[in-house]
């Protein structure tokens, strides 16, 4: 007898409760981590980035938008990028060069020292994301790597790897984004509600 669609949602949840509670145990404090090196790359002045293909490329316009308009609560805008999104530079480059640099000629275009790029990659090996968060590092700019459990080729590329222990594509993109919004309202807490805690990781002032 076939699996009824019931339980096959239900085993879906109870997949993504385990997944989900077994990532936040062990990777709370990373999340932190991120949250507050994105608050103060955004107090200096810098932006974050995102880029994905697929559901992770719909994940980094989503993102980019909590950032850009607002999250929970009411604040400046904040900028955040999808290099998902621009269709005439995606196909000019897929056209002229290759789909593997759609990612990496915006980030260079577009991208500063300082500035944050977040690649999302199920698989880990996603090539036109490896090459944009290789040329990120060559460029000063902070990447943070949300794959699967295996890491693969995003570890090399990594400032802070973020891997979700689950091999169901659908339940680690779920976790990607409840890190996501982990990190939006992180980032409001850093730079609205507690400076104090943010100010020791500031640089220190010149003159």
């Amino acid at each position: 007898m076939s699996e009824s669609a019931l339980q096959k949602v239900m085993d879906h949840a109870s997949a993504g409760l385990a997944a989900r509670k077994a990532f936040f145990d062990t990777k709370a404090e990373l999340v932190v981590e991120i949250a507050r090196a994105m608050a103060v790359c955004l107090a200096g002045g810098g932006k974050v980035m995102f880029c994905g293909n697929g559901g992770s490329a719909a994940d980094s316009q989503h993102l980019a938008a909590e950032f850009t308009n607002r999250f929970r609560m009411e604040r400046p805008p904040l900028p955040g990028l999808a290099l998902t999104t621009d269709t005439s530079a995606l196909t000019a480059i897929g056209n002229d060069y290759s789909f593997d640099e759609v990612f990496s000629k915006q980030l260079l275009a577009l991208g500063r020292p300082g500035d944050i790029l977040v690649g999302l990659s199920t698989s880990g090996t996603s090539t036109n994301v490896i090459r944009a968060m290789r040329e990120a590092k060559r460029n000063d700019i902070v990447t943070v790597g949300l794959t699967g459990q295996s890491g693969a080729e995003m570890a090399a590329v990594s400032d802070f790897l973020v891997t979700v222990p689950s091999g169901d594509t659908a339940v680690v993109q779920e976790i990607h984004i409840a890190a996501g919004h982990a990190f939006c309202f992180l980032v409001d807490h850093f730079l609205f509600e507690a400076v104090a805690e943010l100010t020791p990781y500031l640089p220190e002032p010149r003159g």
